[in-house]
């Protein structure tokens, strides 16, 4: 028997290792990979000058992405949201998309030392990965003062990763 089709979903700062996570989760469960990133850069890539951007394009893109990975779950496929979920808000978009398609989830909880992340970013920043947007350590302070880590109350089955 195939496994229950599950929505596979990331929160964690910037740095922390998301996408790296999401990659062996879609590889590890047969899952369709879907990369915010990735698909904002090539949809809007050229109009993101800043974090209002960001904020402005996510939404668009995931009044799409949202049904589509509804969609996918109704026809029998696991999909992993490498999209951040990383504020109680942002968290409650994930929960509409599995609660529509009554599909069991997984939130996956990515924690790194702010250390490990400007390593990491600072790496990124290098090497460019599709995708990616370069971050200073400005922009990490600034984004990192945003996130709220999952709790108990919100009701999510959380996988936890300490990288």
């Amino acid at each position: 028997m195939p496994p229950t089709p599950t929505l596979h979903f990331m929160c964690g700062r910037a740095g922390a290792g998301k996408s790296a996570i999401a990659s062996v989760v879609a590889q590890d469960r047969a899952a369709i990979l879907i990369s915010e990133d990735i698909w904002l850069m090539r949809l809007f890539g050229d109009q993101m000058k800043t974090f209002d951007d960001y904020i402005r394009f996510s939404r668009k893109l995931k009044s799409v992405v949202g049904p589509l990975a509804t969609d996918l779950l109704n026809a029998g496929h696991s999909v992993v949201l490498d999209f951040q979920a990383n504020t109680k808000e942002g968290r409650s978009w994930f929960r509409s998309v599995f609660e529509q398609a009554g599909a069991p989830h997984i939130l996956h909880f990515v924690r790194s030392s702010d250390q490990v992340c400007l390593e990491r970013i600072a790496k990124r920043n290098i090497e460019r990965p599709e995708g990616s947007h370069h971050l200073t350590e400005e922009d990490f302070t600034y984004i990192s003062s945003l996130f709220e880590a999952p709790e108990d109350a919100e009701g999510f089955n959380i996988k936890t990763y300490t990288t």
